[in-house]
């Protein structure tokens, strides 16, 4: 399926430039395919740039949703990713 990480890595494959890599939007991803951190230790080299939202509701990113950023980040982390990791969401309460 075309909104799903395995197409989107052949789509990177076929192009064959460092230039072409994929936005990971970790809110999609996790309501799309679920399992984020295998999905991105298995695909990292094909990832230039991540997005955050609560799940559900693309809220804060905290205790209250269902997406353990902590251990999300730290996978990011430790494969040693050098992109871009932007915030996407809506903050519930005074920011």
């Amino acid at each position: 399926m075309a909104d799903h990480t395995a197409w989107g890595v052949r789509v990177a494959k076929e192009v064959a430039s460092p230039r072409v890599k994929l936005l990971y939007d970790i809110y999609h991803m996790q309501i799309m395919e679920g399992d984020l951190i295998d999905t991105i230790r298995k695909n990292i080299e094909w990832i230039g740039h991540f997005h955050t939202g609560g799940v559900p509701g693309r809220h804060n990113l905290d205790g209250t949703q269902e997406v353990d950023w902590r251990a999300v980040a730290r996978s990011v982390a430790d494969l040693k990713f050098q992109g871009y990791f932007a915030h996407e969401f809506v903050p519930v309460g005074d920011p």
